[in-house]
C-alpha cells in the first residue's frame, strides 16, 4: 500500500475511534465488547438500517483496538426494485470509513407469500455459506431489544410453548457448517443505536417495508407502541421474558439428564437406544428429549413438527409395532426399547 493511502487509512481509523470519546458511545462500545467475550474470528451482517450500521461501527472499532481482521457482508434480497441501488449506496458510504463489505445476492424466483420468513431463511443461508467459505466461526447480527419484544409477541400469538417464547436471545439456535450466530446488541435499545448511527455516519436507509402493515412483524410493532401508550411497562416485560428463560433452562437441564441417564448413543452407527424409563418422565421432558435426539441424528436445523412428535409419543406408548420415519430419522420399537437412527431414503411410513 502506498504511503499516502496508508496515511489516509490511519486518519480514517483515528476518526472512527475518536467517537469513543463520546461518553454515551463509549458506554455502548464497552457493552458490545463485553458481550463478545474476546472472540476474534467473526463476520458482521449489515444492511443500511441504524441497528446494523451501529453494529458495523462497533465491530470496526473492536477490530482496530484488538488488531483483528473481520468480514462484513450485506445481503441484497432483490425483493424491492431499489434494493441493489441501496446496497451500492451503503457500500460507498461505509467505504469512506474503511468498512468494506461483500454483497451477497439472492438470485432466482422470489416468493409471493410468507415473504419475510422465507427471505430471513435465505439471508441466513447466504450469510452462513459465505462464512463457511471464509472459514469464519461466528456471525454477528444486529438484532436489538425491540426485536426481542416483537419476536416474543409474534410467538405468543402463534401459540408457541416456553421454548419458542424464549429462544430469541444472545445466541441463535440456527447453526450451519459450524457457524454460530450471535446477537451482541440484543440488550441495546433502538433509540441508542439510532443516536450512534447519526453521530458517526449521519446516514442510514429507511426500509419502506417497515411501514407496510401487511407484514405481521409491523402489525406487532404497532401493537407494542399502542400498548406502551396504554401503560405497558417495557422493563417488566423484559423481566417476564428473563424469568421464562430461567424456567426454560431448568427444563433443558432435565432434558439433558434424561438423555444421559436413559438413552445410549452408538457413535459408529449414529443411533440412539431409548429405554423404558426415558418415557416415564414429564411430558415436556420426553417431547424435548426426542426433538433434540432427532436433530442430533439428522443434522437438520429445524426440529420436526410438534404435532408429529406428539403423534410419535402416542404411538410409542401404545402396544402397537412401531416402524416410522420422522425428521430425517427412522424410529423402531423393539420390545420396550426404541431405536432412532438416520433414515436411508428407502420406503418409509412418514408421520
Amino acid at each position: 500500500m502506498k504511503k499516502k493511502s496508508l496515511s489516509a487509512k490511519k486518519t480514517t481509523h483515528r476518526l472512527l475511534t475518536l467517537h469513543l470519546k463520546n461518553t454515551k458511545i463509549l458506554k455502548l462500545f464497552k457493552k458490545f465488547e463485553s458481550s463478545l467475550d474476546k472472540i476474534n474470528n467473526f463476520a458482521v451482517a449489515i444492511s443500511g438500517g441504524p441497528d446494523s450500521l451501529s453494529l458495523a461501527y462497533l465491530a470496526k472499532c473492536y477490530s482496530l483496538l484488538n488488531k483483528t481482521n473481520i468480514k462484513f457482508y450485506l445481503v441484497d434480497h432483490k425483493l424491492r426494485k431499489d434494493s441493489t441501488s441501496e446496497a451500492k449506496k451503503v457500500f460507498l458510504e461505509l467505504k469512506k470509513f474503511e468498512i468494506n463489505f461483500k454483497i451477497l445476492t439472492w438470485r432466482g424466483k422470489k416468493p409471493s407469500s410468507n415473504i419475510q420468513a422465507i427471505a430471513r431463511d435465505k439471508r441466513y443461508s447466504l450469510l452462513t455459506d459465505q462464512c463457511h467459505k471464509d472459514k469464519i466461526d461466528f456471525l454477528l447480527l444486529g438484532h436489538h431489544v425491540d426485536d426481542l419484544y416483537e419476536n416474543f409477541f409474534i410467538r405468543l400469538l402463534r401459540g408457541s410453548g416456553l421454548k419458542g417464547l424464549t429462544s430469541f436471545g444472545e445466541k441463535s439456535e440456527f447453526k450451519k457448517d459450524g457457524v454460530e450466530i450471535l446477537r451482541p446488541l440484543i440488550n441495546f435499545k433502538k433509540k441508542d443505536l439510532i443516536y450512534l448511527t447519526e453521530k458517526v455516519f449521519n446516514f442510514y436507509i429507511k426500509d419502506p417495508s417497515n411501514l407496510n402493515d401487511n407484514f405481521k412483524r409491523i402489525v406487532i410493532r404497532n401493537l407494542i407502541d399502542r400498548l406502551k401508550k396504554e401503560g405497558l411497562n417495557i422493563d417488566k416485560l423484559k423481566l417476564t421474558i428473563n424469568n421464562l428463560k430461567d424456567s426454560n433452562e431448568s427444563i433443558n437441564f432435565y432434558v439433558k439428564k434424561n438423555i444421559d441417564a436413559n438413552a445410549t448413543f452408538l457413535k459408529k452407527k449414529n443411533t440412539f437406544i431409548l429405554n423404558k424409563v426415558f418415557f416415564e418422565q414429564p411430558h415436556e421432558i420426553i417431547f424435548r428429549s426426542i426433538s433434540l435426539i432427532l436433530k442430533s441424528i439428522s443434522k437438520n436445523y429445524y426440529s420436526a413438527r410438534g404435532k408429529s412428535i406428539e403423534n410419535l409419543i402416542l404411538m410409542i406408548n401404545s402396544n402397537k409395532l412401531l416402524k416410522v420415519t420422522l425428521g430425517g430419522c427412522k424410529i423402531e420399537k423393539i420390545n420396550e426399547t426404541i431405536l432412532i437412527f438416520k433414515e436411508n431414503k428407502s420406503k418409509r411410513k412418514i408421520l
